[in-house]
Order: C-alpha cells, then structure tokens, then sequence
C-alpha cells in the first residue's frame, strides 16, 4: 500500500513542478474524440514541444494546490488532459483552439499562463494573437517605417533640387 502511496507523490509532484516550470498551461476535456483524433493532436503539440498527458483529477488537484494554482481545481472535472509549454506561450493554445474548431468535442476548459489562471476566454484570446514569428515582423515593419519615411523624403528633396538646378 505504501508503494502505491510514494508513487502517486511522485507523480502529483511531477504534475506540480511542471504546472511551476510551463510558460503555458491549457486544460481540455477531450471526451468525444476518437483514437485516431487523440492520436492526430498529440502529434500537432508534440511537434511544437507541449507535452500532452492524462492524470487523474485527484493527482492534479493536488498538483495545482502545490503550485499554488488552487483555482484551476473548478476545471478538473470529468476526463482531462493538460498540455504544458515550456517555450512557447501561445503555441499549446493556438493549436487547441484550431483542433477544437474542426472537432467540436474537444472542449478547452481553462489555463495558467505564466503561472496565473486565465479562463476560457482568455486562453482563446491568447490563441488569436499572432505567433511568435508574425508579431516579429509586425515589430520590423514598424521599426523600418521611419527610416523608409527618411528615405524617400530625402529623394524627394534630391529630385526637386535636380528640377531647379536643371
């Protein structure tokens, strides 16, 4: 019995350390979803480096009051799966929510994003947002705008120097 009690620790202090280490959290209810639809959306997280697991609700209660997200507790009814992001805030969101779109049984229920608690909303707020790459580039174009500006103010003035000149 003693056994079965240090592993069920372990693992609640698995769950733990990984609810403190992830940038993102996001929990789904995934009852419904075929083998094959579970098996195509663990491929999709762990291409972008979520790690995607199923824990009893029990362990990760306990989990979630070790790591002092006590509030995620409301969500963890029922079947659950949580996709944690060590790197990548938005990605386990994103692609979530794009799964959920094409497979209405997939049903995201809540999140911790950078160790607090964000409801359903906001998680499918955060999965809007651009990725990472995108909002880069929103951030060059910006930054390039006023050097472009100076550039063709100064031809502008270079061309009517040369009509007066000429």
């Amino acid at each position: 019995m003693s056994h079965a009690v240090e592993q069920k620790k372990q693992i609640v202090t698995e769950i733990a350390d990984k609810f403190r280490a992830s940038k993102s959290t996001v929990v789904v209810d995934y009852r419904g979803l075929s083998v094959a639809e579970v098996t195509e959306l663990r491929k999709q997280l762990r291409e972008a480096g979520i790690d995607f697991k199923v824990y009893k609700n029990t362990l990760t209660r306990r989990a979630a009051e070790q790591a002092e997200l006590a509030g995620l507790n409301d969500a963890l009814t029922g079947p659950n799966a949580i996709a944690f992001s060590n790197e990548d805030v938005v990605a386990p969101a994103k692609i979530l929510n794009d799964f959920a779109k094409k497979h209405e049984a997939l049903e995201i229920k809540a999140g911790v994003i950078e160790g607090n608690i964000a409801t359903l909303e906001e998680v499918k707020a955060l999965a809007d947002l651009p990725s990472r790459e995108g909002l880069l580039s929103m951030l060059l174009s910006v930054l390039q705008a006023p050097i472009r500006n100076l550039a063709l103010a100064t031809k502008a003035v270079a061309e009517q120097k040369e009509e007066q000149g000429a």
